[in-house]
C-alpha cells in the first residue's frame, strides 16, 4: 500500500530515514578527505655542514633515520645545508654528498641564507647549488600531496636576484591537479624572529603580504621551516607554519631532526633529539 497521505507513513519513515543518513555520513568520507592517505616524512634543517662537528652531528641524524621502524616516504632539508664560513673552500659541496648519500628515503633540498651568498657573488653561488642540491622552486607528488619546495631568502632580506622571480616560480609549483593539498616548504619564516628579549623584524611588509595571500589563494596545507633555530609554532590565517630545531651545533642547540606524520589532511609531528 502507498503510504503518501497517511499519517503513521512519515512517522515511521523518518525514523528509518535518520538510521540510514546516519549509515550514509559514517561510511562515506568527509569533505576534502576523498584520496587523501596517511604517511611519514623527516625534516632536518640547519645541518651547517663543513664544520667536524656539524658534520658528525648530520652523520648521526642520517643513521637515525635510516634506523627508523616506519616507511617513511621522503627527507626535506630546509636549508643551510652548508656554513657561510665555507663557501668558497675546496670539499664543502663534498661534504654534503658524503654525509647524505647513505640516507635510505630519498631526500629533497632547498637553500638556505647560508647556501647562497645575497651579499657576495650571488650568481656563482646560486649557480653552485642548483648544479649540486636542486631548484630554486620545484615541487613532487607525494601520496597525492603536493611538496612544494621555495628558496626565499631574497624575499627575507628584499634583495632581488637577477633572472629569479619568487613568486612567478611560485604560482606554477603551487597551482596542483584538482586542488591537491600543499606542503610548502622554505628556509626563514615570515614572522619576526623573538630573541635577546625583542621581536627583529622580518620580512618586508610588501613582500609577507604577497606571501601570505598566495598562501590564502591556494589549499596549503602547512608551512614548513627552519633558520630560527628554535622549536616554534606561528600561524598564517587558518594555515599552521612548523619551525623546527636545527641540526648543527649552533647556540649551543641540541642535535635534532622532526618526524611528520600526514593523515587526512592533519599534519603532526614529534621532534627526535640525539643524546
Amino acid at each position: 500500500m502507498n503510504n503518501i497521505g497517511h499519517n503513521t507513513g512519515p512517522k515511521k519513515w523518518s525514523a528509518f530515514t535518520a538510521m540510514v543518513v546516519l549509515v550514509f555520513f559514517l561510511v562515506l568520507p568527509g569533505p576534502g578527505r576523498c584520496g587523501e592517505s596517511r604517511f611519514f616524512f623527516v625534516q632536518i634543517t640547519d645541518t651547517h655542514l663543513g664544520i667536524p662537528e656539524n658534520n658528525a652531528r648530520a652523520r648521526k641524524i642520517v643513521a637515525a633515520v635510516n634506523r627508523l621502524p616506519m616507511t617513511i616516504q621522503c627527507v626535506v632539508h630546509t636549508g643551510d645545508v652548508y656554513d657561510r664560513s665555507v663557501w668558497g673552500k675546496q670539499g664543502a659541496v663534498a661534504d654534503a654528498a658524503e654525509v647524505f648519500k647513505p640516507l635510505k628515503p630519498p631526500v629533497y633540498f632547498l637553500p638556505g641564507n647560508h647556501d647562497i651568498d645575497l651579499d657576495g657573488d650571488r650568481k656563482k653561488t646560486m649557480d653552485t647549488w642548483v648544479r649540486h642540491f636542486s631548484p630554486l622552486v620545484y615541487s613532487r607528488m607525494i601520496q597525492g600531496v603536493a611538496f612544494v619546495f621555495a628558496y626565499t631568502d631574497s624575499l627575507r632580506e628584499g634583495v632581488a636576484v637577477e633572472g629569479f622571480h619568487p613568486f612567478d616560480a611560485l604560482q606554477s609549483e603551487i597551482k596542483t591537479p584538482g586542488n591537491a593539498p600543499v606542503l610548502l616548504f622554505h628556509h626563514g619564516p615570515s614572522v619576526p624572529n623573538f630573541y635577546r628579549n625583542r621581536f627583529h623584524r622580518g620580512w618586508a611588509d610588501r613582500f609577507r603580504r604577497e606571501w601570505h595571500d598566495l598562501i590564502r589563494r591556494n589549499n596549503v596545507t602547512a608551512v614548513i621551516t627552519g633558520h630560527f633555530h628554535r622549536d616554534e609554532l606561528h600561524w598564517l590565517g587558518h594555515v599552521p607554519v612548523y619551525v623546527s630545531g636545527p641540526a648543527a651545533e649552533k647556540f649551543g642547540r641540541q642535535a635534532c631532526f622532526r618526524i611528520y606524520e600526514y593523515n587526512d589532511g592533519r599534519l603532526g609531528y614529534t621532534a627526535q633529539y640525539l643524546d
